[in-house]
């Protein structure tokens, strides 16, 4: 588990080789506009085979909100 932030605090938990890893956003401001479709173009700039130099591998990692947000809004 790692934490760091002050404003908006984030806490990551989970195994990168598990079925999924984890993140809580702490003082996430009420009435927010959040879908999974604004997070998810952040976690595919580190998915593998994008380049060269970068693991072959084929991850198809989705972003999953389960929590904290209802109809797009936090």
């Amino acid at each position: 588990m790692s934490s760091f932030g002050n404003y908006f605090r984030v806490t990551t938990a989970g195994e990168s080789h598990g079925k999924c890893v984890s993140c809580i956003i702490e003082n996430c401001p009420p009435g927010l506009a959040l879908t999974e479709e604004d997070i998810q173009p952040q976690l595919n700039r580190r998915r593998p085979g994008q380049s060269a130099i970068t693991t072959p591998r084929d991850e198809k990692d989705r972003v999953t909100i389960g929590s904290g947000c209802e109809f797009g809004r936090t």
